[in-house]
């Protein structure tokens, strides 16, 4: 039972990595805009975190270095997309390359380096309950806050005036031009936001999940990120729950080598990219379906008169 619970707890902690950038991805889309440079943004912010961290010591800056890094690399994307009309795939995968190389490039100097003693994280009492404490109780403080932000996101999107506007937008940006609203403004500040999340989901992989520097250790997460949203039929509960099965899916390769399981390591790497491509498989043969929950001007760009 041990096991099971240890399994359940590191699933949650893998999880967290992908609810957090989906969710940044998901609030991108909500306006119509997609960015498919979240590998590259990932990397990058898991770079500036984890050297924040190695030069001040403190977790909390690394966070924000790496929510900062990963805004400024989605307010270059905005920038061209939004308002010097540049095709927004292209840029995306520009941004994902030139985060790849520029993280390669300036992290050379930090791949021996080491973070600071890392802190053990308990909630008191709850901890100490058999199996339940270990799985659900001993995780990291980002853990709960990727929860939160899940709920708290679902609230603003269908209970707040502003999350009306921003899936206004998504719908049709012309309507809401007419009503005033400053379409290109709300569509920057979602991506923003949504690269803020996809830089604090980087930050934590370095600072909190791994935690060390590798080059390209993003290892595909901002894909299966990416694609978390068209499978949680963008909806943030959905999107959460996608994340933990993805986690669990990384996650059970690891128990399944410590078992001594006599099946090949590298099939192990790749479940969880299959399991990716096994999901979009099955959800694509319900166009209509997925049409149906799909922002309405989703890559569509807007031009205002």
């Amino acid at each position: 039972m041990e096991t099971y619970a240890l399994l359940i707890g590191s699933t949650l902690a893998a999880g967290t990595v992908l609810a957090l950038a989906a969710l940044g991805l998901l609030i991108n889309e909500k306006a119509g805009v997609v960015n498919l440079g979240a590998e590259g943004m990932m990397l990058c912010s898991a770079l500036a975190g984890f050297a924040a961290v190695v030069a001040t010591g403190q977790d909390w800056v690394g966070f924000v270095a790496g929510m900062a890094s990963g805004a400024l690399l989605a307010a270059a994307f905005g920038l061209l997309v939004i308002w010097l009309g540049a095709n927004a795939y292209a840029s995306g995968l520009a941004l994902s390359l030139f985060g790849a190389g520029l993280s390669a490039f300036a992290g050379t100097s930090f791949v021996q380096a080491m973070l600071p003693p890392r802190p053990h994280f308990a909630v008191p009492y709850l901890s100490d309950i058999p199996l339940v404490g270990t799985a659900l109780f001993k995780q990291h403080p980002l853990v709960y806050a990727a929860l939160a932000l899940a709920c708290g996101l679902v609230w603003f999107l269908y209970k707040t005036r502003a999350g009306l506007v921003l899936r206004a937008v998504g719908e049709s940006p012309e309507s809401a031009h007419a009503l005033g609203y400053n379409v290109r403004r709300i569509r920057l500040a979602a991506v923003m936001t949504g690269g803020a999340l996809c830089g604090l989901a980087g930050a934590y992989l370095a600072i909190v999940y791994t935690p060390l520097w590798v080059e390209g250790m993003v290892a595909g997460k901002g894909w299966i990120a990416l694609a978390l949203t068209t499978f949680a039929t963008w909806r943030p509960g959905r999107v959460l729950l996608g994340a933990y099965l993805f986690g669990g899916v990384t996650m059970l390769q690891f128990h399944l080598q410590g078992a001594g399981v006599d099946v090949p390591a590298e099939f192990l790497n790749m479940l969880p990219y299959l399991a990716t491509i096994v999901v979009l498989v099955l959800i694509s043969r319900k166009p209509d379906w997925i049409k149906a929950n799909m922002p309405a001007s989703l890559g569509k760009p807007f031009h205002p008169n």
